[in-house]
């Protein structure tokens, strides 16, 4: 076959590939506003989720705003110290607000706020309008750079975590965090047991304590006697577990202990942030916890972990 009939038969198979991916597009029609995933991701909640424990080593969370179709857009990364009303949409492949959501834990969007020296923790539950514009009022009340976690399910689809970062005018004084696996809150101490281990799922388990004694009856939040929520320090990497069992299941006790299930997604030290509910109020312990074998980073600054709890909201909402 000369040269020219070789171009005139790849020009036609072109064609051919052209006309049929164009009936193919009319035949799917026009996009919702729903993206389909770019490729499969599994939910970030539950860390006793299977698959989740296969993938998140690969594929950590929180570290871009747009992510299999989806974007996490907000109508301002600035935000008054003295707090106002945050917004944000999430946007699905063709621009659009996605207005369709499932319900995960009790909520059809969870949103964590944090300070990039991870500081001044919030776990908290926006309002969505009709119109897909997602609101909540927020209090940020010391300076810096946060990071701002869109952690959610649309309708039909995967899990998904995508991440902003805000900010706060004003002089920044950063906190340092040193390794810590007690923590003390509102009179309650919470001990943490257990290691993470880089690439494998791994058990921590947290013991409620209040006035020297057991709390042996906490309070189910979000359907669950606690989340958890761990952060890679050096940049924010981000998992969302909740314990092994659930309240009303016949066998899972409403405290002291609490245990979950994780695969943090590198060795490194995490911050890890408990939410548990008891006399009608959610709180937050924080701890920090090298993985196993990881050097015990050194303190660079005088400012302590402690000395950050008694200004700082706990920030739960509803």
């Amino acid at each position: 076959m000369n040269t020219a009939a070789k171009l005139t038969g790849y020009a036609a198979v072109l064609a051919l590939v052209a006309t049929a991916g164009w009936g193919l597009g009319a035949v799917a029609g026009p996009d919702d506003g729903r993206a389909e995933p770019q490729r499969a991701k599994p939910s970030k909640h539950g860390g006793h989720d299977g698959d989740t424990k296969k993938t998140a080593a690969q594929d950590p969370a929180g570290l871009a705003s747009t992510a299999n179709g989806y974007t996490f857009a907000p109508a301002t990364t600035r935000l008054p110290a003295d707090g106002g009303t945050f917004a944000f949409r999430i946007l699905g492949q063709n621009g659009k607000p996605v207005k369709k959501f499932a319900v995960e834990h009790e909520k059809r969007m969870h949103l964590i706020v944090v300070r990039r020296d991870t500081s001044g923790f919030q776990h908290v539950h926006p309002t969505m309008a009709a119109d897909g514009t997602w609101r909540i009022d927020m209090r940020l009340p010391k300076a810096g750079s946060y990071r701002a976690f869109a952690d959610f399910a649309p309708e039909g689809g995967d899990g998904q975590t995508l991440g902003v970062d805000l900010s706060v005018a004003g002089n920044f004084e950063p906190v340092d965090h040193p390794v810590s696996r007690t923590a003390t809150v509102d009179g309650y101490e919470v001990t943490m047991t257990g290691d993470l281990v880089s690439g494998r799922s791994s058990e921590v388990t947290l013991r409620v304590r209040k006035d020297g004694r057991d709390v042996t009856d906490l309070e189910p939040y979000l359907g669950a006697y606690g989340h958890l929520v761990a952060l890679r320090t050096g940049d924010l990497a981000y998992l969302h577990v909740h314990p092994e069992g659930e309240p009303g299941d016949g066998k899972t006790e409403p405290g002291p202990e609490v245990t979950f299930a994780a695969e943090v997604p590198s060795a490194d030290t995490y911050r890890l942030f408990l939410d548990f509910k008891h006399d009608g109020e959610v709180r937050t312990a924080d701890f920090t916890l090298p993985t196993r074998g990881q050097p015990v980073p050194k303190p660079t600054g005088s400012t302590t972990d402690s000395d950050d709890h008694d200004d700082e909201p706990h920030g739960h909402g509803d």
